[in-house]
């Protein structure tokens, strides 16, 4: 018989960031091990539900009985699993055993690859009680937990203490123990809005029967869309701030959501906006109104709460709540008045006793080597080196602020801030705040060039340092954001862009370190590792695989000329000659490595024998200045297109010349027209990767 199986875990309250991961894994982790069983189909999605206090699962079409089935079990090779008196080895006679069947009943099959014994075991289906608290009790194992509990007398751990069990097959209650807790058909709701304990009589009734009875709203995206809805209705003309993160925190703190506005002294709003929206959020999963949207919104006094508690009269709720967000506000705004006493110039020796890295040294160090490094990458930019200088020198200043020990998120930020306030330079107090971006991927990029001169000597000398004394990223491993560094260099050069030589930025990186701190091949794992990130980047973007190979192929050294080649080599790609010349040119690559060393330097006009040399040599000559030209004026896309006049030349050459000649200096004068047309093709990618 089918019916809808149900399975809810009551609990204490779960942790709020990690509920939706908990309730998806449960699903997916049921899924499997019911569909496996045979209780229902593969395509059976099921539905989870997720609130603080409660995990739970719907099933529907489920079996209460698996059918029969034919479980096939693989035993040894046939080779290894008979003597050479036709009889059974040790190996085999051990597989009948745990199979349960004789030599007679077993089957052989191939695999392609060797021949092997196979025993079919017909097993009669069981019923859902046997197997289901099983099930539960293994899916719990395997979910996303950082750290298990105990609770009471018992050995059962779970990520919090677990006082109810609902095992519902339809109608009917399916035995088994979960976590030592005994299943029944009954459940509770909201702490304080529920009728008291509720009985589930039926398994497809569970989230009505939850809400109506229970005032809990069991769907955790059911939730989140009410949450969001109401922050709509209830902000009115103003905008509430978006969060996701925060979105998914508070659904993950409430079960019948109701949300209620509020507001604070407009008195706090002379502190930086970012300290009260991080005080809002952090602290008390508030969401500020904003009157604008996007970065040009500007915070309001007011905000918007979620409660656990729909009531007619929200008054003690309200200010209950404004109550406790005041003393939050009051401490900001004593750090930020305090923090305005001390200059941030004031604060730079402090940093000579903030560890950065028992092997790079101190952030006093690391100030030193980013101030050197800023005015290099400044002077190459035709920016203001002493702007440069000075941002650099007080970019980590605020972080021995009592704000930004508060609240490590508004480093730079309050840098900004209060460089300001030490009346310095609009452009030195944007490039201390943004020295840090891009901080995340499509986040925005430093703006100007003393800004990017900084955040690049930021994020350089941390990617060299830390490959310098090998401590490179791996796997999913990346404790110093090394692959987020890397990104951040290679899009403010990209996307900026900026005429720098990546190689170039490197070296000057690394004089800033003692030669000795140094060792290992550390310069080309950082090339590697700044060429990978590329092409994922690239790739990410939408750019064929091919193409991006192609040009990183050279190993460029200008990745702001990188999007032009690109938008090249796709042009050139839709030539009807540019299959053609690609496997022209691997052909030319492979014919000139397996040579070696015999090119002549030079093409020698008087060695040239055949008339399909002579004209290859002829057309090559002739549109070598053109290309020459379209390359210096960064026309990419001219140049390659200018290549595709070359294709039937190229094409009788090889059709009437042997290259590989008997006559040494025959052989080399054509190795040496290969090797110029080969370098003439490969100036904007390596095009042979285009081939098929």
């Amino acid at each position: 018989m089918k019916a809808t199986l149900l399975i809810e875990l009551l609990t204490e309250e779960l942790p709020p960031k990690s509920l939706a991961k908990l309730g998806l894994s449960f699903l997916q982790q049921m899924q499997k091990a019911l569909a496996e069983a045979g209780f229902i189909e593969a395509g059976n999605a099921g539905r989870w539900f997720a609130t603080p206090r409660r995990l739970a699962l719907q099933f529907d079409d489920c079996l209460e009985s698996q059918p029969d089935r034919v479980i096939e079990k693989k035993g040894p090779a046939v080779a290894s699993g008979v003597g050479a008196d036709g009889t059974p080895t040790k190996a085999l006679e051990g597989f009948m055993r745990s199979a349960g069947v004789e030599f007679a009943q077993l089957e052989k099959l191939t695999d392609g690859k060797a021949e092997y014994f196979v025993a079919r075991i017909r097993k009669s289906g069981g019923r859902i009680d046997e197997y289901l608290a099983g099930m539960v009790e293994a899916a719990l194992k395997k979910l996303p937990v950082a750290k298990l509990m105990r609770w009471g007398a018992g050995e059962a751990q779970f990520v919090r203490p677990v006082h109810g069990l609902i095992l519902l097959h339809g109608r009917r209650t399916v035995g088994g123990e979960v976590l030592g807790i005994p299943s029944r058909n009954v459940t509770r709701g909201h702490r304080f809005m529920s009728v008291g304990v509720i009985e589930i009589q039926r398994a497809e009734d569970y989230e009505a029967v939850l809400e109506k009875q229970g005032r809990v709203i069991a769907s955790f995206d059911k939730r989140r869309a009410m949450i969001r809805e109401q922050l709509d209705r209830a902000a009115g003309q103003l905008t509430w701030l978006q969060d996701d993160a925060l979105l998914d925190e508070v659904t993950a703190l409430v079960e019948f959501p109701a949300v209620y506005e509020a507001s604070f002294e407009p008195e706090f709003l002379a502190i930086p906006q970012e300290c009260l929206i991080l005080t809002m959020k952090a602290n008390q999963k508030y969401f500020p109104l904003m009157d604008g949207a996007g970065a040009k919104g500007k915070l309001t006094h007011r905000f918007l709460l979620v409660s656990n508690m729909k009531v007619a009269d929200p008054t003690h709720i309200v200010t209950g709540n404004a109550r406790v967000v005041r003393p939050r506000l009051a401490d900001a705004k004593f750090f930020f008045e305090t923090d305005k006493k001390t200059p941030l110039s004031a604060r730079i020796g402090k940093l000579s006793r903030v560890v950065y890295h028992n092997r790079l040294g101190t952030q006093g160090e690391r100030v030193d080597r980013l101030v050197k490094l800023a005015a290099v990458i400044a002077q190459r930019l035709d920016a203001d080196v002493m702007q440069a200088e000075q941002a650099a020198l007080l970019a980590k200043a605020d972080l021995v602020t009592d704000m930004v020990g508060e609240f490590p998120e508004l480093q730079g930020i309050m840098g900004r801030y209060y460089a300001l306030a030490d009346g310095e330079p609009a452009a030195v107090a944007d490039a201390i705040q943004s020295h840090y971006q891009p901080r995340f991927n499509g986040d925005a990029l430093p703006q100007g060039p003393v800004a990017c001169a900084v955040a690049l000597a930021d994020k350089l000398d941390a990617l060299i340092g830390f490959f310098g004394i090998g401590q490179i990223p791996t796997g999913d491993k990346d404790p110093f954001g090394l692959r987020r560094a890397a990104l951040g260099v290679l899009r403010i050069l990209m996307e900026t862009p900026l005429p720098l030589s990546l190689p170039e930025l490197v070296d000057t990186a690394a004089a800033g370190f003692a030669p000795e701190l140094f060792s290992g091949e550390w310069r080309v794992a950082a090339a590697e590792f700044l060429k990978e990130r590329l092409r994922h980047m690239l790739r990410d973007a939408g750019h064929d695989h091919r193409a991006v190979d192609a040009v990183l192929a050279l190993d460029p050294t200008r990745i702001d000329q990188i999007p032009a080649k690109l938008a090249a080599v796709k042009a050139f790609a839709a030539l009807p000659e540019a299959e053609a010349l690609a496997a022209a040119n691997k052909r030319i690559v492979n014919i000139l490595r397996k040579s070696g060393a015999e090119a002549g330097a030079t093409v020698d006009v008087a060695l040239l024998r055949e008339a399909a040399e002579k004209a290859l040599f002829a057309q090559v000559t002739a549109v070598a200045p053109g290309i020459e030209t379209q390359l210096g004026t960064g026309d990419y896309t001219g140049a390659l297109k200018a290549l595709a006049g070359l294709r039937g030349a190229v094409d009788a050459f090889f059709d009437g010349v042997m290259v590989m000649a008997e006559e040494p200096l025959i052989r080399a004068n054509r190795l040496a027209l290969l090797s110029r047309l080969a370098g003439l093709m490969n100036r904007v990618a390596d095009i042979s990767k285009l081939s098929a």
